[in-house]
């Protein structure tokens, strides 16, 4: 039953996707959309993502030191790390998790609200796709604005563990700096750059899927929202792995 309901909200999907990725009735507004949604998903989300990497930074380089004080590993492995699981993991991967929470759940109940309050099918009946017309604009701004938040995140991180080189006796500043340039690998900022554009556009997506197909009130847009951040949050662990496997092999 479960398998069954699965391939059917699948196939439910891809032909919503069908729908979403076809060409604008009027590109001049598609463009317009674009530009709001860039301002409302991307810009809106940088606050969040600055405050959030600076302190996963600092706990990162405080728990790497304290947990590898050991003689026989170079003093300058809490910078090397840091910037490692920051690079690898933390500024494409727990990011969309975290942001899959704030804009997946904002797509979901602003498309989910326009489904119940029937401004969706006003749409319809106009001759509007109103997939096309709704959903492309977000899926389209997020991905294109995330590779920015992953450079913040990155950024922000490795400046929350130099605050805590500098402000405490942990470690010194040069030994931090000196690990976050020692074995740099570039194919590890592509990777998690690569990787957040498939997470992003699965949150956009995913989320917009099931504030789409809403049906009934308000108490059923809060349970597509959550369900959307749910849904969003699986695929995003599940193409993790898929990913981390066929590019870092």
């Amino acid at each position: 039953m479960i398998l069954t309901s699965s391939i059917a909200t699948f196939g439910r999907y891809m032909l919503f996707m069908r729908k979403v990725l076809s060409i604008p009735d009027k590109w001049k507004v598609f463009f317009k959309r674009t530009v709001s949604e860039i301002s409302q998903l991307g810009v809106a989300s940088i606050p969040l993502v600055l405050v959030i990497s600076v302190f996963i930074g600092a706990v990162i380089a405080i728990q790497m030191q304290l947990n590898i004080s050991s003689p026989l590993i170079p003093a300058y492995s809490v910078g090397l790390a840091t910037r490692d699981i920051v690079l690898l993991e933390f500024s494409n991967s727990i990011l969309c998790l975290i942001l899959a929470g704030k804009v997946g759940s904002n797509i979901a109940s602003e498309i989910g609200t326009m489904r119940v309050t029937e401004q969706i099918d006003a749409l319809e009946i106009m001759g509007v796709n109103s997939a096309n017309f709704l959903v492309l604009p977000k899926v389209v701004a997020f991905v294109f604005f995330m590779p920015i938040l992953v450079i913040l995140c990155i950024g922000t991180s490795l400046v929350g563990g130099y605050l805590v080189a500098l402000l405490t006796d942990i470690i010194t500043v040069s030994r931090y700096i000196y690990g976050l340039q020692a074995l740099f690998s570039e194919w590890y900022v592509w990777y998690g750059l690569i990787k957040s554009l498939v997470f992003a556009y699965i949150i956009a997506s995913v989320a917009s899927f099931y504030g789409y197909y809403v049906k009934g009130g308000a108490l059923e847009v809060g349970s597509a929202s959550t369900n959307g951040v749910v849904a969003s949050s699986i695929l995003i662990l599940f193409f993790d792995v898929l990913l981390t496997k066929l590019l870092l092999q």
